[in-house]
C-alpha cells in the first residue's frame, strides 16, 4: 500500500490537492494525475508470453509485470509511465557480456560435470531504461482537432533544485515500486524500482537499477550509500520538449 507521509486532509486542500477515489494510490494536484499500482509477480504463464514478445527465453526471478507508476498532465496529455515490460525490451536491445563472478565456474558445470553452460546474455538484467513517454488524448480537451504534440529530449544544463527538495513541504503522497528483481543466484540483487515524492510545489521521481554483491558491510547493500563511494562514468540531463504542430485544412 502506499505511504502517505502523514498527510492530511488539510495538508491536502491547502496545497489544491486530492487524494485519488478509493481503488487506486495516488493523488491529483495541480493538473497533474500520479497514481502508483502494485501487483503479485507475474505467474509461469505471463512469463511465458513476456519471453515471446520479448524473444528470450531468460527473464529475472521476481517480474512485477502489472506494477507501475504513472503521471498524467491532464490538460497536455503528457503522460510518463515506468513499467516492467518496457525496462525489459531496454535490456534485450543493449545485450551486455555477462558479469563474472566467483560461483560462475561452478553454474557452467551443473549436474553433468561435461555438459557446460554457456552464459552468453546478461543475466544481471541491466538496462538503460529511463522511463516511457506518451501522448493521451484528453476527450474533453479537443487538442486533436487543430493539432498533435509531439515528444522530444534534450540536452541541457538545468540541474535538479536540491536545496527545494530539502525544504519542510508536507509530502502530499509517497510511494515506492518494485518492477523487477533478481538473486542472482544467491550471489547478489539486480533490481529496478521507480519511486516518487508529491509535495504543495513539485514531485521528484527517482527510477533506480541497482546490481549488489553480498558483503560483511551492510552499507554495501544500500544504494544511497554505496552511490556515494562510486566513480562516476557518465552524466546527462536532459528535459522533456513537448512540442504541437498546427494541422491546416483545405
Amino acid at each position: 500500500m502506499a505511504v502517505w507521509g502523514g498527510a492530511s486532509e488539510s495538508d491536502l486542500k491547502a496545497a489544491g490537492a486530492e487524494a485519488l477515489p478509493d481503488g487506486p494510490s495516488g493523488v491529483r494536484l495541480r493538473g497533474w494525475h500520479i497514481e502508483s499500482s502494485r501487483r503479485p509477480i507475474l505467474n509461469s504463464l505471463a512469463l511465458q508470453e513476456w519471453e515471446e514478445k520479448l524473444g528470450t527465453s531468460h527473464l529475472p526471478e521476481m517480474v512485477f509485470g502489472e506494477s507501475s507508476l504513472y503521471l498524467l498532465h491532464e490538460d497536455s496529455g503528457l503522460k510518463l509511465h515506468f513499467n516492467a515490460f518496457d525496462a525489459l525490451k531496454g535490456w534485450k536491445r543493449e545485450p551486455l557480456p555477462p558479469v563474472e563472478v566467483p560461483a560462475a565456474a561452478k553454474w557452467k558445470f551443473r549436474s553433468k560435470p561435461f555438459q557446460q553452460v554457456i552464459l552468453d546474455y546478461d543475466y544481471t538484467f541491466t538496462t538503460p531504461y529511463c522511463g516511457s513517454e506518451a501522448i493521451e488524448p484528453n476527450p474533453e480537451k479537443a487538442i486533436s482537432e487543430d493539432g498533435c504534440c509531439s515528444l522530444c529530449w534534450e540536452d541541457c544544463d538545468e540541474r535538479i533544485d536540491l536545496a527545494a527538495l530539502s525544504s519542510k513541504e508536507p509530502i502530499l503522497f509517497y510511494d515506492e515500486v518494485v518492477l523487477y528483481e533478481d538473486e542472482l543466484a544467491d550471489n547478489g540483487v539486480s533490481l529496478l524500482t521507480v519511486k516518487v515524492r508529491v509535495m504543495p510545489s513539485c514531485w521528484f521521481l527517482l527510477l533506480r537499477f541497482w546490481k549488489g554483491f553480498p558483503s560483511d558491510s551492510a552499507s554495501y547493500g544500500d544504494p544511497n550509500l554505496i552511490s556515494q563511494r562510486l566513480p562516476v562514468i557518465a552524466h546527462k540531463t536532459q528535459r522533456l520538449k513537448v512540442s504541437r504542430s498546427i494541422t491546416e485544412g483545405s
